[in-house]
Parts: C-alpha cells; sequence; structure tokens
C-alpha cells in the first residue's frame, strides 16, 4: 500500500533567497560596488543550494560564494561564505552575521 503525501509537504523543486534575504545581501553588493570592490554577481538556483556570487571582473572566477543550504540549517547553518579558493569563512544561521566577514573589507585605515 502507497501513501501519497499531500504537495505541501513535499521538498521545493529549487532553493531560492527570500525576498528579505535577497534585501540584506543586495544591500552589501551595494556597498561594495560603491567601494569599488565588486562589480558583477550571479545567481544559481538549484535543488540543493541557492548560491550568490559576486565578482571582480566578469570574466574571472568569483571573489566569494553566498550560499544557502537549508539542510545545514540544523548543523553548521543554513548559509555559508565561500572564498575564492573554496575555503569557508563563515557559516551560520544569522545572514546579517555570516556576511558580517565581508563587511569588515569595507573598513580601511585612513592615510
Amino acid at each position: 500500500m502507497t501513501v501519497q503525501m499531500p504537495s505541501q509537504f513535499h521538498a521545493p523543486q529549487q532553493i531560492a533567497f527570500d525576498r528579505q534575504e535577497l534585501n540584506v545581501i543586495l544591500g552589501l553588493y551595494g556597498r561594495m560596488v560603491a567601494a569599488g570592490e565588486w562589480r558583477d554577481y550571479g545567481m544559481s538556483l538549484l535543488r540543493d543550494v541557492a548560491v550568490f556570487e559576486v565578482f571582480r571582473r566578469t570574466a574571472e572566477n568569483p571573489l566569494y560564494r553566498i550560499e544557502k543550504r537549508p539542510k545545514l540549517r540544523l548543523r553548521q547553518g543554513q548559509y555559508a561564505v565561500i572564498g575564492m579558493d573554496g575555503q569557508i569563512l563563515k557559516r551560520g544561521n544569522d545572514l546579517r552575521q555570516v556576511l558580517h566577514v565581508l563587511e569588515r573589507k569595507l573598513i580601511r585605515p585612513v592615510d
């Protein structure tokens, strides 16, 4: 006997950033563009992960990846900032706190 689950219980076909998450990410992106650090971005919405990539130039590899993996929310945290070399710079469940690792790059000493 097979039991059919209602469609509301099925996993989504793809993971995406919601409006609030995008507002936080794009706010940081705008500040970094204004500072001359970033110039382009790309997004990938996949089955297990949503990725926001930032670039210094369009033709280069991404400088950073901001990932959302909801399956990890009860473990390491669903958000992660990953550097160009694949190293995880920060992980957690609070997106603003995770992105703080990139905000520090805006703070520069005045000559």
